[in-house]
């Protein structure tokens, strides 16, 4: 009988912290929820408005000059908000750990010595950065533009905990379990890369910092972040297999501790990429003449993308989804010189496209373009070799770089 009690009220205790885990878990994703749509119903209200004013003032017979003056500037107003929202969106996928990451080997070192002039530009004149960099370093396997994305995150966390100046130090070493700072890690044994962050700003109390990597948790004002910063640090870096550590003391400053996994291999001095090479304007001397195939499933991004290309001298053949593709590239007459895929669409994924388009034309070279294909065309969050793509929303230079 006291057995079958004590199991009765095991069971209650379970059935009650499941209900509690439940619970929390139904709190976070409403905080997420509404800190993107506070954070995408701003960015709207902007594109929306400035596009009314500008419609307003292109609807006028005889525009006045200083309108139309006053229009281009609004349009540029729309692009910043565009690019905010593309910053969010990138911030909620890699925070999700559904980005697309292009993993390469590294030298950490390199993506800070690369990313410098950005920070500094970032934090402002009134803060001093120092950098000390092991140059006996370790190489990690990494997405660079994800490091890059973490050294900023934190750069700006760290200018806002100095609104009266102070220094930010980067610096990175090599650890292995068993360091100071790794004892007691759940981090697998093994050699990890250590890259530390730290501010002589104002610190956090043992309240924010219990939180500091909920999403969308912030202590500034309304207007002034998304609350997503750490979060994204901590997704970017667990799912690359490392970890985050925070120290911090009110008053004092704070120190973020991003560990990555250490990779054997040699990081060899790459040669300039193709982009830069060719991926200046396509339009300039020699115009583009050949043939692209483009899949695109969303009405209005077929019509722009194909604007994009016919005006820098492509000939494009539009198709809303796999079956039309595969008709158009048995039916054209001459030869296509690329596929250009979206990759989620209804029926016929970009890369069922991709592989019975090549049967008909064998060869054809793929450019996949997704702001999620992450569940298609990646193996574990990566991008296997070969496979290219350019990330949603892209502007015109990109997709023609590309």
């Amino acid at each position: 009988q006291a057995e079958r009690e004590r199991l009765i009220t095991q069971a209650e205790r379970d059935a009650a912290e499941k209900r509690l885990q439940h619970t929390r878990r139904l709190e976070s994703l409403g905080q997420l929820a509404g800190g993107v749509a506070h954070d995408f119903n701003n960015i709207l209200a902007v594109i929306s408005n400035y596009a009314e004013m500008i419609s307003e003032t292109l609807g006028t017979p005889d525009p006045d000059p200083a309108e139309l003056a006053d229009a281009r500037k609004d349009l540029g107003q729309i692009s910043r908000a565009a690019e905010r929202a593309a910053r969010l969106t990138k911030q909620l996928l890699a925070f999700g750990r559904r980005d697309i990451t292009q993993a390469e080997i590294l030298n950490l070192n390199h993506v800070i010595g690369d990313v410098e002039q950005m920070l500094r530009r970032a934090i402002g004149e009134h803060i001093h950065l120092a950098t000390t960099l092991d140059r006996e370093l370790w190489p990690v396997h990494a997405d660079a533009g994800q490091v890059e994305q973490i050294l900023v995150n934190l750069a700006v966390n760290a200018r806002d905990a100095m609104p009266g100046g102070g220094t930010l130090s980067i610096d990175t070493s090599n650890a292995e379990i068993g360091d100071d700072d790794l004892t007691g890690s759940a981090l697998p044994v093994g050699r990890y890369v250590r890259v530390r962050i730290s501010d002589t700003g104002s610190g956090m109390p043992p309240e924010v910092i219990e939180r500091a990597f909920e999403p969308f948790y912030t202590t500034k004002p309304k207007g002034s972040g998304t609350g997503l910063g750490l979060a994204t640090v901590y997704g970017i870096a667990t799912a690359a297999g490392g970890d985050v550590r925070l120290y911090s003391e009110n008053g004092i400053g704070t120190t973020v501790t991003v560990f990555l996994p250490a990779v054997e291999a040699r990081v060899e001095l790459a040669a300039a990429p193709a982009a830069d090479v060719v991926g200046t304007d396509p339009t300039a001397g020699q115009a583009p003449h050949e043939t692209i195939l483009m899949v695109e499933d969303e009405d209005d991004l077929r019509v722009i993308t194909s604007r994009i290309l016919t005006r820098a001298g492509y000939h494009v053949l539009a198709a809303s989804g796999g079956e039309q593709a595969l008709h158009l590239a048995q039916t054209h007459q001459g030869p296509i010189a690329l596929l250009l895929t979206d990759v989620i669409m209804p029926k016929m994924t970009g890369n069922e496209v991709a592989a019975r388009v090549g049967a008909i034309r064998p060869g054809i070279p793929v450019l996949y373009m997704s702001g999620y294909a992450e569940p298609v065309l990646t193996e574990n969050g990566t991008l296997p070799d070969g496979v290219t793509i350019v990330e949603k929303p892209f502007t015109s230079q990109e997709l023609l770089q590309r």
